[in-house]
């Protein structure tokens, strides 16, 4: 199983909208938000590192308002410290 965090930068007004599609779709684990550059984190888990490319560009780069994606993968799941960490450093950038 391979784990990736998805920062998706879009447009503060459409985040809940954006949020509810993105949950939707197939592989997505987690979906919140954040202030910062991006404007919202999916976390999705996928079988192969290949399937990224269908869940990423194919599908969640693909919605409308969605100005931009950036993917950063780990081969294993991410603790809540991780993820604060990683926040951390991307809101002081």
């Amino acid at each position: 199983m391979i784990t990736a965090i998805v920062l998706i930068k879009t447009s503060v007004d459409r985040i809940p909208e954006i949020a509810e599609e993105i949950a939707s779709v197939d592989c997505v684990t987690e979906v919140f938000s954040v202030t910062g550059t991006y404007d919202l984190i999916a976390m999705v888990r996928v079988g192969r590192h290949d399937d990224l490319a269908d869940v990423i560009p194919g599908q969640i780069s693909k919605i409308q308002g969605v100005e931009g994606t950036d993917t950063h993968v780990a081969f294993r799941a991410y603790s809540q410290h991780d993820l604060d960490a990683a926040f951390a450093i991307g809101l002081e950038s």
